[in-house]
Formats: C-alpha cells, structure tokens, sequence
C-alpha cells in the first residue's frame, strides 16, 4: 500500500488495509483496543484490481482507496472507495479515470484528503509528469490536471497538513519535487526542487507543525534522511533496513516527538523518535518484536487514548502482528501478538 495502512477510524476502533491478489483486503478491530476480526473483507466489491493500491485518511477518519483497475486489454483507469467506518463495509469501487484519458497503468497513486473531506489523487502520467484529480466538493470529480513536473518517478509521497492543505512529494533523477495547495480547492503547485540522491521506494511524509510538512527517505549512502521545503535535506541516521519508514507525531514523557518505524535488515521492527522537527537532536535504533519476512511493511498510528501502536504486515504469509506503548514512561512496548 503507498500510504499509511493501519489506520484509526472516527469511531476509534483501529483498521489495517492489505493488497491481497487482485483486491483490497480490510481487517478491523471488533472495538477499541481489540480483539480483531478473524478474517479480512473485501474493500469496494467484486472488481478485479491491478497491484499498488494507495489509501489515505481525512480528518474526519474516513479512509480514501485508490487502485488500478484493469478495463481492457492493455489499458487501465483508477477506482476510487471511501470507508467510513472500519466495520462497515466500504463503497464499492467507482471510476475516476486515467491522467492520459486512456492507456496503460502509469504509475503508482498516491491520495491525500484535504480539509473539506476532498480526496485528492496523484499519479505520473505517461509524459512523466505528474497529473491529479480531487473530488469536488458537492459529489463527483474534477478534470484532471497537469501539475507539470518532469522525470517524475512511481514514488510518490501525498501528505494533509496540519492547515488542511493538501502537499505532494515526488523523487525525480537526483532529486525531490514538492507540491502544495496554496489555497483550499486550488490545485496544488509545483514550488520547490532540492538536489539529493534518493533511493527509489522510500518516500514517507508527515505534518510536523502547523505550516509544515517532513519528508523522510533514503539516500544513496544508506542514511535516512529529513527534508521541510526551504531548508537543506539532514542525514538523521542510518537506515534501519531497505524499504519505507512509518512515522507518527506522538507525546512522550510530554514532548512531541516524531517516532520512526521500519524494518531492519536484521528482519525486526526497529523504532527511532526525537524531539519535532529537531533532527540535530539526534535519533538511535531500537529493535524489537520477531523476525519477519522479507516482505514484512511496518505502520504507526495511536489509538483513541493517544497510544502509540505499531503493526506489522506480510502480504506472502498474511499474518498481522501489533504491538502498543505501555502506560509508563519512555518507549517500552507490549509483547507483540497476532491480531
């Protein structure tokens, strides 16, 4: 999945979403604090899906998912679901159309819900640039739009600020691209270019404070590295492990902190937080939990109390682990267990 996965609905009850063959498979917990279903449901009906769904969330805790769809030999367009509620079932899958009119899969999506609630959905069109449909506020879509860019590749970070505006990063040869709504309904415009070497399939963005956003990603070196549009990308440390990071904004010991979840090459979940937007602060590794598979993706949310919870899924085995935050101080968490 491009986004965060695990998920904490309005309701409070926590959620995971998984890629599952050609579908979207969701599991929820029967209520706050669990236990979980026994078995996961198929999001949005029948329909047959192409690989790399995206899902974000509004402030509202509804989850948006997007997917390729196959629709003829040879070419495809992008659904769109919302669930609003983890154990109700989601809306089945609806079209919204193909950046290029028609073709092929172009490129992984990425969505980001706005404050009005409004899905807004990024892919690369074919000329490698980046194009983006957003709901309208009344029901139904907008046209799609150019959002320009060059070299865009398939990795693509979508990120909510804390003002509602809808931000988008992307990694190009070299280097990062950053969009962002200047006003709400408008589309997103493309203001900023850093050059970095960033390793491909390791974007991960978060609202860190009231007017700005981090994104986290890999370098060439091997370090992870963070970077707030009008500064300078910081190595913060060594990457843990090959893929993504997860990061949620949580309070510990009363500061706000940024934790940071990956799996280590080791085959563990390692955690990593700091202070805030304070990355000279500086941030140490902590293993935890079982070895897991190679293809094993880690997530962070918390739950309705405000403690942090991390999960851990494999699409090979299918099995869901989840840990939390116990009630005392510093980072010490609960024995991992299946959900």
């Amino acid at each position: 999945m491009n986004g965060d996965w695990l998920l904490r609905g309005r309701d409070g009850r926590l959620s995971v979403y998984l890629p599952s063959g050609d579908a979207v498979l969701c599991r929820a917990e029967l209520g706050p604090g669990g236990p979980w279903e026994a078995s996961p449901r198929k999001v949005g009906g029948d329909q047959k899906l192409r690989p790399g769904p995206a899902v974000g969330q509004g402030a509202d805790g509804y989850a948006h998912l997007v997917s390729w769809r196959p629709t003829k030999p040879g070419e495809a367009g992008l659904v769109h679901s919302t669930h609003f509620r983890p154990r109700l079932a989601a809306l089945d899958w609806v079209p919204i159309g193909h950046p290029d009119k028609s073709g092929d899969r172009t490129g992984a999506p990425a969505v980001a819900v706005d404050g009005e609630g409004r899905a807004h959905v990024f892919v690369r069109n074919k000329g490698g640039g980046l194009s983006m449909v957003a709901q309208k506020e009344k029901g139904g879509w907008e046209p799609w739009r150019d959002l320009k860019g060059s070299d865009v590749q398939e990795d693509l970070a979508a990120v909510t600020g804390e003002s509602g505006r809808v931000e988008l990063y992307a990694a190009v040869p070299g280097g990062l691209l950053y969009w962002r709504q200047g006003e709400p309904g408008k589309p997103p415009v493309l203001e900023e270019a850093v050059e970095t070497p960033v390793r491909p399939g390791t974007l991960r963005a978060l609202a860190t404070s009231a007017d700005r956003t981090t994104l986290f990603y890999t370098d060439d070196s091997g370090d992870l590295c963070a970077w707030r549009p009008g500064g300078k990308p910081v190595a913060l440390l060594a990457s843990a492990g090959p893929g993504p990071v997860s990061a949620v904004r949580c309070e510990l010991d009363g500061h706000d902190c940024t934790l940071l979840a990956q799996r280590s090459s080791s085959g563990r979940v390692a955690f990593a937080a700091y202070p805030t937007e304070q990355e000279a602060a500086g941030a140490w590794w902590a293993e935890s939990g079982p070895q897991l598979p190679s293809d094993a993706r880690v997530s962070l949310a918390t739950d309705e109390d405000g403690r942090v919870v991390a999960a851990t899924l494999s699409p090979s085995t299918g099995q869901l682990l989840l840990t939390r935050r116990k009630d005392e101080p510093g980072l010490a968490l609960e024995a991992w267990r299946e959900g």
